[in-house]
C-alpha cells in the first residue's frame, strides 16, 4: 500500500499462464526476521521486520541491496504499515507512526497521545496522492477496530470506527482509489471495501460499497500502473489480482506462509510480496493469468518529417522576444492533392506539398489577429480543423479557436475561387459559439465522422474537479462531444441537428450531445476501417484513460476517473456510466495525448493499433484493442525522441505524425522503421 516514486518502465510481454498458481519463485532475499511490509522509494526498496512480537526495541527497517538486508533504522518496536512518500519512509510501530529520513533518523510523525483514543493495534499507512493526509488501520484488538487520518503535521482525527463504519471488523490493508476514496482490506471478513472520505471529512453518514471479497486473513494491497489490483491473504498465503472493477479475483500465487503487506516494485513489472513466517521477500509477476498484453519494444524509430521545411511568414520572434511555433493540427483536404495543411496554435494555417523534401510552406489562412492565445493559458487559441467531407466540390472547411478568453467559436471557411492554397478568409460564418467559466479543458478537436456529421469536443469547463457538474449535465455542452450537421439548419441554428442524436426530444437536454461525462478528450479520432471513435480523456489526479465512444454514452466524469471512484459522489461501477479501455497512472504520465488507429501502409506492424503518448513524459504507446475479446492485448512502447507530444495528425495515405513547439520550427515527426546498427 505505497506510494511508488521515481519508477522506471520495464519493457516485456506480460503473459501469466493460467498455472501460474503454484509455489512462489526463489525469493529477492531470506532470512529477513517476520518482514511486514514493503515500499519503494527512489528505485530502492524497504522492508518492515517486526523481529520478536511485543518485544520492544528489537524492530527495524531494512534496505535490500543484491539480496541483502542493510539496516536503515533500528531500535523501532514492532513496525508493520510501511509507505513511501517524497524522500521519507513512514512505519506504523506498534501505537505510533515514525518518519524515517534518507539518512534513517527516526522521529515521531504521530506519537500515541496524538490519537484521540490510545490506539490498540496499528497496521497499515498508505497516503494519498498529494500528500495531504496519511490513512492508519488500526485491528482493534480489543474490539476497537478504526481507521485514522493524519495531516502532513501530524495532527490524527478518527476517520471511521465500527459504529460509523459497520464492515469495520478487522480492518488491514488500505489502498488510495484516487483522491478522497479508501480502499480498505478486512482481515477478519476478507471484505474488501470502499469508504468515502469526503464523508468522513464533512462528519456526514459514511458511505461504503463493497468492491471484491473472498480474502480471508486478507493483508496487503497494491496497483500496478495499469489499474490492476493485487490482494494478499496472511492467513491463506494467496496472492490474487483483480484485472478490472466488478470482475472475479484471480490466483496468481499461493504457497506463501503468510503473504503479508505488498507493493508494486521499483521497475513497475511485478508485485513484491513479504513472507512474514518464512522470511523472505519474493518478487512476482504483474498481469491476469490467461490474459496476454503484449509489451514489448515497437521496432519503429521517429524523426523529423520535414527536416527542410521553412514556414512562410515565421520568424521564431516578435518584438525581440522568441516565439516558438506550436504546431497544433496536421491534416488533408481529401481532395487527392497531396497536399498536408498544418494550423498552429496562434492562428496561421499553413500547406504545403506532403514530401519529406519540402522546403516551403504557404500561408493558406492567417487568423492570428482574431485568435487569443497566451503560453500561460495554453489550453486556449486555435485548436481544431476539418475539411468537410465533399472540399473537392463545396471549398468548404471548419475551425475552432479561441475568439476572446473564455469563448470558442466553430466557423466555417471557404477556399479562395482564384488560388487553391489560399482560404477566403472573408467568407468566415460563425456557426456555434460557447463560452466556458475557466481557461482550461477547452476542448477543441472537430472531426467528421464517417456518416459525414461534424463531431466536436467540448471540455467539462475547466478548473479542477468539474466544479459546476457539468459532465453530468446534458443541459450544457461542457462536458460533451457533440454531434452537428453542417449542411442544413435548424429553426434558430446555424446548423442542423441529426435525428438520431440520443437527446433529442429529452427535456432540458442540449441536442447536440453525442455522448457526455467526459473531462478534457485531447483528442478524439475515428479509425477509418472500422469506423469506431476514439478518445483519449486527459486525467486529473491519478489516471489518464481510453475510451471507445459510442452514441448516448456517459463516460462518468466526475464520478469516474478512469476505472475509480472519484469526487465526493464518487462510486464504484455502474451501468449507466461506461468504463475505459485502458487506463495508466501518472507514475507514467500525468497528460494523455490521444492519438489514431495507424491505417498506412509504410509500418504494416503498426496496422490497427491505436497510437497515443503523453504530454508530460513524453512516452508513446501503441494500443491493441480486441473488439471479440472485449479487452487490449497490446500496449507496445515506442521508442521517442524526448519532445512534449502536443498533438498527432494523419495524411491522405493514412500515414501518422506527430507535432510539439519548436523554437526552429522543427516540430513535425513521423515513424519509421529503425536504420541497420
Amino acid at each position: 500500500m505505497n506510494r511508488l516514486v521515481a519508477l522506471a518502465l520495464a519493457v516485456c510481454v506480460c503473459t501469466l499462464p493460467a498455472a501460474l498458481c503454484a509455489a512462489p519463485p526463489k525469493p529477492l532475499a531470506t532470512g529477513l526476521r517476520n518482514p511486514e511490509s514493503v515500499a519503494v522509494l527512489d528505485g530502492r526498496i524497504y522492508v518492515s521486520l517486526i523481529g520478536e512480537f511485543n518485544k520492544d526495541g528489537d524492530g527495524s527497517v531494512v534496505v535490500i541491496e543484491n539480496g541483502q538486508a542493510r539496516p536503515l533504522a533500528t531500535g523501532l518496536d514492532d513496525p508493520k504499515g510501511l509507505c513511501a512518500f517524497r524522500n521519507s519512509l513512514y512505519v506504523t510501530d506498534k501505537n505510533r507512526v515514525l518518519r524515517i529520513g534518507p539518512s534513517g533518523k527516526v522521529t515521531d510523525f504521530a506519537a500515541a497521545e496524538a490519537f484521540p483514543s490510545p490506539p490498540q493495534f496499528l497496521n497499515d499507512i498508505v497516503v494519498d496522492e498529494k500528500g495531504n493526509n496519511f490513512y492508519v488501520s488500526d485491528t482493534g484488538q480489543q474490539g476497537r477496530p478504526a481507521i485514522y487520518g493524519i495531516d502532513s503535521k501530524g495532527k490524527v482525527t478518527l476517520v471511521a470506527d465500527a459504529k460509523a463504519a459497520p464492515i469495520l471488523k478487522g480492518p488491514n490493508g488500505l489502498l488510495m482509489d484516487s483522491h478522497q476514496h479508501l480502499l480498505i482490506l478486512d482481515f477478519q471478513t476478507g471484505e474488501l471495501n470502499r469508504l468515502n472520505l469526503f464523508e468522513a471529512a464533512a462528519g456526514k453518514e459514511i458511505t461504503t460499497e463493497k468492491y471484491a471479497e473472498g480474502f480471508d486473513g486478507g493483508d496487503g494491497l497494491a496497483w500496478d500502473h495499469f489499474g490492476r489490483l493485487y490482494v494478499s491473504s496472511w492467513k491463506t498465503g494467496d496472492v490474487w489480482v483483480i484485472g478490472r472493477p466488478g470482475e472475479k479475483p484471480v490466483k496468481i500465487a499461493e504457497g506463501f506462509q503468510s503473504a503479508a503487506d505488498i507493493c508494486l516494485d521499483p521497475t513497475g513489472r511485478q508485485i513484491l510480496v513479504p513472507d512474514m513466517k518464512a522470511g523472505t521477500l519474493t518478487a512476482l509477476p504483474i498481469g491476469v493469468p490467461g490474459v496476454e498484453l503484449d509489451e514489448r519494444v515497437m521496432p519503429l524509430a521517429t524523426e523529423l518529417a520535414f527536416p527542410d521545411l521553412e514556414w512562410a511568414d515565421w520568424t521564431g520572434e516578435k518584438d525581440g522576444r522568441p516565439i516558438p511555433l506550436r504546431p497544433i493540427v496536421l491534416t488533408h483536404a481529401g481532395d487527392g492533392s497531396n497536399r498536408a495543411f498544418v494550423a498552429t496554435q496562434r492562428g496561421v494555417i499553413h500547406v504545403f506539398t506532403n514530401d519529406p523534401k519540402a522546403t516551403q510552406t504557404k500561408v493558406f489562412l492567417d487568423i492570428e489577429d482574431k485568435v487569443r492565445y497566451e503560453d500561460k493559458e495554453n489550453e486556449e487559441g486555435f485548436l481544431g480543423m476539418a475539411f468537410h467531407p465533399r472540399f473537392k466540390d463545396n471549398g468548404e472547411f471548419f475551425a475552432m479557436y479561441t475568439i476572446k478568453r473564455l469563448t470558442n467559436v466553430i466557423s466555417r471557411f471557404r477556399v479562395s475561387k482564384d488560388d487553391p492554397n489560399r482560404a477566403d478568409r472573408a467568407s468566415e460564418e460563425e456557426i456555434l459559439r460557447i463560452d466556458r467559466p475557466y481557461w482550461n479543458h477547452a476542448g477543441g478537436t472537430i472531426v467528421f465522422g464517417p456518416d459525414g456529421y461534424l463531431y466536436v469536443v467540448f471540455g467539462d469547463g475547466g478548473s479542477g474537479n468539474d466544479p459546476h457538474d457539468n459532465g453530468q449535465n446534458v443541459g450544457t455542452l461542457l462536458g460533451s462531444i457533440a454531434r452537428i450537421d453542417v449542411d442544413r439548419r435548424s429553426p434558430g441554428l446555424k446548423y442542423g441537428i441529426p435525428k438520431d442524436n440520443p437527446f433529442v426530444g429529452v427535456e432540458g437536454a442540449r441536442p447536440e450531445i453525442w455522448c457526455h461525462g467526459v473531462r478534457n478528450p485531447w483528442r478524439i479520432a475515428f479509425d477509418h476501417e472500422t469506423g469506431v471513435l476514439w478518445c483519449g480523456d486527459v486525467g486529473q489526479n491519478v489516471w489518464e484513460e481510453i475510451s471507445l465512444i459510442t452514441r448516448g454514452g456517459n463516460y462518468g466524469w466526475n464520478r469516474r476517473e478512469g476505472f475509480h471512484a472519484f469526487g465526493p459522489q464518487g462510486t464504484g461501477p455502474r451501468d449507466k456510466y461506461i468504463e475505459p479501455i485502458w487506463e495508466y497512472h501518472h507514475d507514467l504520465g500525468k497528460s494523455i495525448t490521444g492519438g489514431a488507429v495507424y491505417r498506412g501502409k509504410r509500418l504494416p506492424e503498426l496496422v490497427g493499433h491505436y497510437v497515443y503518448a503523453d504530454y508530460v513524459s513524453n512516452k508513446i504507446w501503441a494500443l491493441k484493442y480486441d473488439e471479440s475479446k472485449n479487452r487490449v492485448i497490446a500496449n507496445r512502447p515506442i521508442p521517442d525522441p524526448n519532445v512534449a507530444i502536443m498533438s498527432f495528425g494523419e495524411d491522405q495515405e493514412g500515414e501518422l505524425y506527430f507535432m510539439t513547439y519548436s523554437p526552429t520550427g522543427q516540430g513535425i515527426y513521423r515513424f519509421v522503421k529503425p536504420s541497420a546498427p
